[in-house]
């Protein structure tokens, strides 16, 4: 399994449609175009075989002793490889030009620039592209124009390189050589188009490459000057809001939970899920954590978004929302195995499509809720009404057991975290009612509202454990309770949370790492195991900062922040040794490394101000 790069050794660029992963070896191995959620044109970190790549980096084979590293230009989406060698340094710069225009495209071009900024280094080209998860084949045409193009199914990828490379066919495939002295530069551009009537733009120049690096950096630039975030860790929560923004597809404003599908939770294992799509509750996180940042187009983009699915009621669970959809809005989310390929290290089932969609997750109504006043936005007289609807359908519906947040397949419970959510839901409904002067029926969501409240101190607290459990008929602690306080259900310095947060820490945290619950005591239907949860890793801190155990809090972020890989980015989940695992980049933990850092800065100077 050598021929896999560890899950963390990647960085990712996009053009806010769409995103691919580079490797430290300066290999493409992941990208889906048109959207997201499109079939892959390069899929080798899903089989290093069938899976198809394209890599440009310093012929390993005739030059020694390279060293590689990886780096973002400062505060932008322009991803470095650099290779250091005895005889030269050079390096590779890869970026997709961000189309912010609103307007899905079916053309998306990634360029990859190479210059030597010493003595000399020869590097390859070798572009393997697999069409349709590799279940595709193509034709490859050298064009007149020296460009080549790759003809796959509903889908045209054209490959243009600097005048003096010379591209040759290997097969149905290319490969290229090419040697520069210090202060020369040479391009790749890999261009798709999608859909009929999408024809290739015009070749690029060397000059026109030169100004799409500036602009990109440019625009990554003057999106951060929307920022307000001045804190401690002004590095680490940048490159989280840049994620944040990459991982959210501009036509719609609907953010995707993460960038890949198939990576495993444990390898060999068969947790591999498909995160390519709009999760209502990862969406209304992401959206927060902007929000407190200051990015306030985002979230009007987002309201947009979930204001038609609030209004239009069109799912496939039959629910007025479901967990999830496509970032376009279209509910049917149909799940398949690629069998074609081996998955990840070996760990298939490889999955396209995520069945979760027709599960019950009543805390999506929460979530909502909590956005839109976040946000200090009804949607209008006819969002408002679509979403006072759903309260009103809501508190007739709540009493009910799901699948809950983790998308468990062993059976519905009536989980606790749902519980809290419906909660926020009418708590929320019932302040933008009043602060807004709109027509809703109060009496009946503050019934709801409080009767909600009675059954979670009744029936979710458990005596014995002196905690609030995951589900009503068990004793097991959920790291998704730690949102609890956030939620305004009770306050930070309650004695009932405080040991809440005790046994949290006895059971679930591992060196500061936390789990999401444990399997063997909760079956989840699955089987095998998994890392700790970075999401609950960072919900961790932010409680244990709002609860005044600042030491505790910084101590256990800080640490956090050594799981980060070479550029920042974080995966799903940590392994036991350390490595990051699961669909990577995932927009959950970097929102949550956002939400922390905030919290921790806002401790940290009340009890400096104090101490002042």
């Amino acid at each position: 399994m050598d021929t896999y790069p560890q899950i963390a050794d990647h960085g990712v660029v996009g053009d806010l449609q769409t995103v691919a992963l580079v490797s430290e070896t300066g290999t493409i191995d992941w990208w889906c175009a048109p959207r997201f959620d499109s079939p892959s044109l390069f899929a080798s970190i899903l089989d290093s075989e069938r899976g198809g790549y394209c890599r440009l980096s310093v012929d390993s084979g005739r030059v020694a002793g390279v060293t590689v590293r990886q780096l973002y230009l400062s505060d932008t989406a322009v991803l470095v490889t650099r290779f250091m060698a005895p005889d030269g340094v050079g390096e590779v710069a890869d970026f997709m030009e961000p189309n912010p225009s609103g307007s899905p495209s079916g053309r998306h071009r990634l360029i990859r620039v190479v210059r030597v900024v010493r003595g000399a280094l020869p590097f390859t080209l070798v572009c393997r592209p697999r069409f349709d998860y590799g279940r595709a084949p193509h034709a490859l045409t050298l064009l007149d124009d020296g460009s080549a193009l790759f003809h796959g199914p509903g889908t045209d990828l054209r490959l243009q390189a600097t005048p003096s490379v010379t591209l040759r066919p290997d097969g149905d495939d290319l490969t290229a050589e090419l040697t520069l002295q210090a202060g020369e530069t040479a391009f790749v551009a890999l261009t798709t188009t999608s859909g009929p009537g999408e024809r290739p733009p015009p070749l690029l120049t060397t000059d026109e490459v030169r100004g799409s690096v500036e602009s990109c950096r440019a625009f990554w630039h003057d999106w951060l000057r929307a920022s307000r975030y001045r804190g401690r860790w002004q590095d680490m929560v940048n490159r989280s809001a840049i994620t944040l923004k990459l991982l959210t597809y501009a036509p719609t404003g609907a953010p995707i939970a993460a960038a890949t599908m198939g990576l495993p939770e444990q390898i060999g294992g068969e947790r591999n899920w498909d995160y390519r799509y709009t999760w209502i509750r990862d969406a209304s996180l992401s959206v927060r954590a902007l929000i407190d940042l200051g990015f306030v187009e985002e979230a009007q983009s987002f309201r947009a978004w979930l204001r038609e699915r609030l209004e239009a009621g069109n799912t496939a669970s039959g629910e007025p929302l479901q967990i999830m959809y496509r970032v376009d809005g279209d509910p049917h989310l149909t799940e398949e195995v690629l069998g074609n390929l081996e998955g990840y290290q070996g760990s298939g089932p490889v999955r396209a499509g995520n069945a979760a969609a027709s599960q019950l997750q009543l805390d999506i109504y929460g979530e909502v809720a909590d956005a839109l006043a976040q946000a200090q936005e009804v949607g209008g007289i006819h969002g408002w009404r679509s979403f006072s609807g759903v309260l009103d359908w809501l508190a007739d519906a709540w009493d009910r057991p799901d699948e809950g947040i983790w998308e468990t397949r062993g059976g519905r419970q009536d989980f606790t975290y749902s519980r809290l959510m419906t909660w926020v839901a009418f708590d929320r409904g019932i302040r933008m009612a009043s602060a807004y002067s709109r027509p809703a029926d109060l009496a009946r969501w503050t019934g709801a509202r409080d009767a909600v409240f009675d059954q979670i101190v009744e029936r979710g607290w458990n005596p014995r454990r002196q905690a609030f459990v995951q589900h009503y008929a068990t004793d097991v602690l959920d790291a998704s309770l730690l949102l609890m306080p956030r939620a305004g259900f009770i306050a930070p310095h309650d004695p009932a949370w405080l040991s809440t947060l005790d046994a949290m820490g006895r059971e679930l945290v591992s060196d500061s790492l936390v789990y999401r619950y444990d399997p063997d005591a909760s079956p989840d239907g699955l089987r095998g195991s998994e890392g700790t949860f970075n999401l609950c890793s960072f919900l961790y801190v932010e409680a244990l900062a709002r609860a005044g155990r600042l030491q505790q809090a910084r101590y256990a972020f800080d640490k956090m922040l050594t799981y980060a890989n070479h550029v920042g980015l974080f995966a799903e989940e940590i392994g036991p040794s350390g490595e990051q695992l699961g669909n990577f980049p995932q927009a959950f933990t970097h929102l949550a490394l956002i939400a922390a850092a905030m919290a921790l800065d806002e401790q940290l100077d009340r009890v400096e101000t104090r101490g002042g």
